[in-house]
């Protein structure tokens, strides 16, 4: 496996994750609200509906579920199995938000990791592609 440039020490991943993941999940669909909600046009909405996304942040221990509520996206607190997890280190996570890196090469030499419904995957990553910068 390809490892990632960059992951976070032991002593920071122990501290992330013993915090709290709900606030994190807020955040996460915040962040998809503001950036991801105004692209979504209504064939992908009704395919999101109820669909629950994880993102692990690996090197930090932590991971973020959110759920499409058919209005915006929304923390999800349920203990229930995602129906696709995503995963990076914060690293390779940084870059693919500023788009310094590409997914597929990520994803290929194995430094983003992608597990479960994989059509909701490259659903979720095709719709992110078509977004222009």
């Amino acid at each position: 496996m390809n490892a990632s440039p960059y992951r976070l020490p032991a002593p920071v991943r122990h501290v992330l994750s013993r915090l709290p993941g709900r606030p994190g999940a807020w955040l996460f669909a915040a962040g998809l609200n503001a950036g991801l909600k105004p692209h979504l046009d209504a064939d992908v909405r009704a395919q999101l509906l109820r669909k629950r996304l994880r993102l692990a942040v690996l090197d930090a221990g932590v991971a973020f579920d959110v759920a499409w509520n058919g209005r915006s996206f929304a923390a999800v607190t349920s203990k229930t199995e995602p129906d696709v997890v995503i995963g990076a280190t914060l690293y390779d996570l940084g870059l693919l938000a500023t788009r310094r890196e590409d997914p597929d090469t990520l994803f290929f030499s194995r430094r983003l990791v992608m597990e479960g419904d994989t059509e909701l995957g490259l659903l979720i990553k095709n719709t992110l592609d078509a977004i222009d910068r």
